[in-house]
């Protein structure tokens, strides 16, 4: 049985390792997911932190397509990851942002929400994402730049690459100020911290890569 799964490529024996099958499904859902998350903030005027923030804050400043953007504002980033993880793990990203930026912009022809209390788009869209990452990260994939960056930072300088992300994150919050209103801006604040709980609980990082 193990050998037949294994011919036909659906999932390997070997746990630690998944198949071609296994990565295309996890990387198309994970993505699925995650632009659902980002489709609920959009569409009360939340942001999240990472380039999906950077993307959020001139999506609303400039009324610049957010799918468009959160391509574009990724793209410097391909040659840290090719350079510090791999060839496999940027290609898989590449993919993954590809498909959320296509995906959200067509979710809106899809899925019609007249009405969403910005609370709950928060908390779903905090949740979302965290499934969604979760799901690539388990893949060896990601969804965003900073986390490279943060990790380059640290192996030069010797900064914690959690101090970075913290502190990016920080100051795109207290950008969005002038961009968002407050009570805005403090429901995107709830909508991060479900994220980032929910990954700390549920991601383990000697298990799988994180770079968001």
């Amino acid at each position: 049985m193990v050998k037949s799964k294994s011919i036909y490529g659906m999932w390997k024996s070997d746990p630690s390792h998944h198949s071609a099958a296994e990565d295309i499904q996890g990387i198309f859902t994970g993505s699925m997911i995650s632009a659902l998350g980002f489709y609920f903030m959009n569409k009360v005027g939340l942001l999240t932190g990472g380039t999906a923030g950077v993307a959020f804050l001139m999506h609303y400043a400039w009324g610049i397509s957010f799918g468009l953007l959160f391509f574009v504002v990724n793209l410097p980033f391909y040659y840290l990851s090719f350079k510090r993880l791999g060839a496999a793990f940027s290609l898989k990203t590449f993919i993954a942002i590809a498909l959320v930026s296509v995906i959200t912009e067509l979710e809106s022809r899809m899925l019609v929400i007249e009405s969403i209390n910005p609370i709950w788009a928060a908390l779903l869209g905090g949740l979302l994402l965290g499934y969604g990452l979760l799901a690539l990260y388990r893949h060896r994939a990601s969804l965003g730049g900073i986390g490279i960056l943060a990790i380059y930072i640290q192996d030069r300088f010797g900064i914690r690459a959690g101090l970075i992300q913290l502190a990016f994150d920080a100051v795109v919050m207290l950008c969005a100020f002038s961009v968002i209103d407050p009570m805005t801006v403090t429901y995107s604040i709830l909508g991060a911290v479900v994220l980032n709980i929910f990954l700390a609980i549920n991601h383990r990082a000697d298990r799988y890569i994180v770079v968001r």
